[in-house]
């Protein structure tokens, strides 16, 4: 059977932007209902996705490819998606560049949904056909603000913050670990914002006294309370036209976040001690570490506010979800001392992109700044710890310190090997000793996976 507009994987136009890719007429072999997304996130064909029902498709820059991708990077015939009942099959094709999954080079690998594949340039990523999961197109920048990236995982953030930016005055609330870089986020979306031009209003409230929590939001009049001079403007007044930054909202008290709710729903401020209410034009960014959905099924953060504050909502990744930019983070900060790139060993850097950097950014932007300045003596204070928690995995596998004062080549063979091994060790016991489960949850190819068990002694089956 060739293919026809009415057999044909159809263009899903509700998941990015429209546009179609140039097919040639393949045969295809028909197995069944089972229809998954094909979504391209980066490349020259970002933005394009299809369904693909049941059957076996070539990807490449060839005419004779089912699906003919613009990128120079990928070969003439690149890879080949078999759709199953099962699954998706991915073959590499014996391409020049490679394919890739998570980093790793593959020549097969069962692909789990939500997986990302690279080609080239290219990026696809492939879901179930009823997947609600909603696909963020990487932005083609590497930084938003002071924010530093070129991670996928960094790109879809700087994507979203982009639009955020321009969302008008919608308030926005950004979440995150300790470190990852909340208020330089904000910042960023208040200066590519349209209230650029205004002020920007920082309020900690982590670090003012809970008793003076309702002053410096709200202000207060002359006598309202002892010490009470005379009239001072809130930071909802002082940020006029411009932007509330409240960094760790979690820490509002309970008494405060009514008065908070009527500033957000009706952009008026009551100063303590007055009698009128004020209007404010301003937009409104929080921040938090804090699980604030958790603290509102414990009582402790209003419901209704948290709704309010999270009209937008953007999770900054923590660093060890995206140690690929380390490299880039690296140059950055010493770049912004005034330091070139070799101010840092190549066995440094190593070492640096080993470690799972418990204080995110700020952390890693510290340690740089003190090897910099007092010598490569510095780094025993950050052992390399390994550690894996990924959604895939029930439960967390942690690799002991190496030695310090073993070779540096020698000391990280230790430290991979230890981790390979209780990993795989975790892995078969979770499986069953199935070495295709295994591969696909661990998402690597089977080939490789019995070369790692080989290797480490270790046995697994390709049983049900």
């Amino acid at each position: 059977m060739l293919w026809s507009p009415a057999v044909a994987p159809r263009e899903d136009d509700d998941i990015l932007d429209s546009g179609s890719f140039e097919t040639a007429s393949m045969p295809v072999e028909k197995k069944g209902p089972v229809r998954v997304k094909l979504v391209f996130l980066s490349g020259p064909d970002a933005g394009r996705s299809h369904v693909l029902e049941a059957g076996r498709y070539v990807l490449g820059t060839s005419s004779s490819c089912d699906y003919v991708l613009k990128d120079r990077a990928v070969s003439r015939q690149h890879l080949t998606l078999e759709v199953r009942e099962d699954g998706v099959l991915a073959r590499d094709m014996g391409s020049r560049n490679g394919s890739f999954c998570e980093g790793m080079r593959f020549t097969e690998l069962e692909v789990r949904p939500g997986a990302v594949l690279k080609l080239g340039t290219s990026e696809l990523k492939i879901l179930p056909e009823d997947s609600r999961e909603r696909v963020i197109l990487p932005s083609s920048k590497t930084s938003f603000g002071s924010l530093v990236g070129a991670s996928r995982r960094m790109r879809e953030v700087f994507t979203l913050l982009e639009r955020l930016a321009a969302a008008g005055d919608a308030d926005v609330l950004i979440q995150g670990e300790t470190g990852t870089g909340k208020e330089g986020c904000a910042e960023g979306i208040h200066e590519a914002s349209k209230r650029h031009q205004g002020p920007f209003v920082i309020v900690d409230l982590a670090g003012i006294a809970p008793t003076l929590i309702e002053s410096e939001l709200f202000g207060h009049v002359k006598g309202a309370f002892t010490g009470a001079q005379s009239d001072r403007a809130g930071v909802f007044e002082r940020a006029q036209g411009g932007t509330v930054f409240l960094d760790e909202v979690g820490e509002l008290p309970p008494e405060i976040q009514p008065r908070l709710l009527r500033v957000l729903e009706r952009r008026q401020v009551k100063r303590v001690g007055a009698n009128e209410y004020r209007t404010v034009d301003v937009r409104v960014i929080a921040a938090t570490h804090v699980d604030l959905e958790g603290a509102v099924k414990a009582g402790k953060f209003r419901e209704d506010l948290f709704h309010r504050l999270a009209v937008l909502r953007v999770t900054l990744p923590p660093l060890r979800e995206r140690l690929d930019d380390i490299p880039l983070l690296v140059d950055t900060v010493l770049g912004r001392m005034g330091r070139p790139p070799s101010a840092l060993s190549d066995q440094t850097r190593a070492l640096l992109s080993q470690y799972p950097w418990p204080g995110n950014v700020r952390e890693l932007r510290n340690v740089v700044e003190r090897v910099v300045n007092m010598g490569e003596e510095a780094l025993p204070d950050i052992s390399p710890i390994v550690s894996v928690d990924k959604p895939r995995m029930s439960g967390s596998v942690a690799v002991a310190t190496p030695e310090m004062d073993l070779p540096f080549k020698e000391a990280k063979e230790r430290l991979i090997e230890g981790f390979e091994r209780d990993y795989l060790k975790g892995l078969l016991e979770r499986c069953g000793g199935n070495v295709s489960r295994a591969s696909r949850e661990a998402g690597i190819d089977r080939v490789y996976l019995r070369k790692l068990l080989k290797k480490h002694g270790l046995h697994g089956h390709d049983g049900p």
